[in-house]
């Protein structure tokens, strides 16, 4: 049985005794908290546009993309097949979302590419995300967030190099 000590020590949700800041079991609560309200803003998004959930997923890695995003890499980041790839990117095509541009030198090489056009509908949509965003920065100083975008850099990099058993 805890004691009182044990629970004054207890981070929110975690072991007894755990320290707060570095308590896993307290940052997978707050994690998965973030990744539900995104995700229900992803899928309103999607459902309000006639979108899959995956489709807002690849407009996102297409906006992210360092260069031109194929629609190989798009395949790979995703983790579909090329059937459904090809099926999500004649979806966004269609939505307006997207535009695909053949490589003048090589005709076989497309690249995929977030419109203009749709950018406006997307933040009117995600804007109240970045007035949570901007509102929550304010809380902290810029060194403060500094190491937070510092530990989101460093998650996400750990994050990618995770595949599910068997793939």
């Amino acid at each position: 049985m805890a004691t009182a000590d044990d629970r004054e020590r207890r981070s929110p949700g975690g072991e007894p005794g755990a320290d707060p800041v570095t308590d896993l079991q307290s940052f997978a609560v707050h994690l998965r908290r973030l990744n539900g309200e995104i995700n229900r803003l992803v899928q309103d998004f999607a459902g309000d546009h006639g979108l899959h959930a995956t489709d807002v997923h690849a407009l996102a890695a297409i906006l992210d993309s360092d260069g031109p995003m194929t629609p190989g890499r798009l395949r790979e980041h995703l983790g579909l097949t090329s059937g459904a790839v090809t099926a999500c990117v004649d979806r966004l095509e269609r939505a307006g979302h997207i535009r695909r541009v053949r490589e003048s030198a090589d005709r076989r090489v497309v690249h995929l590419y977030y419109d203009a056009a749709a950018r406006p509908a997307a933040r009117t949509y995600f804007r109240p995300l970045a007035t949570a965003t901007r509102a929550a920065t304010g809380r902290f100083t810029g060194d403060e967030l500094a190491v937070v975008l510092r530990f989101l850099a460093a998650l996400n990099e750990e994050l990618a190099t995770v595949r599910p058993q068997g793939r």
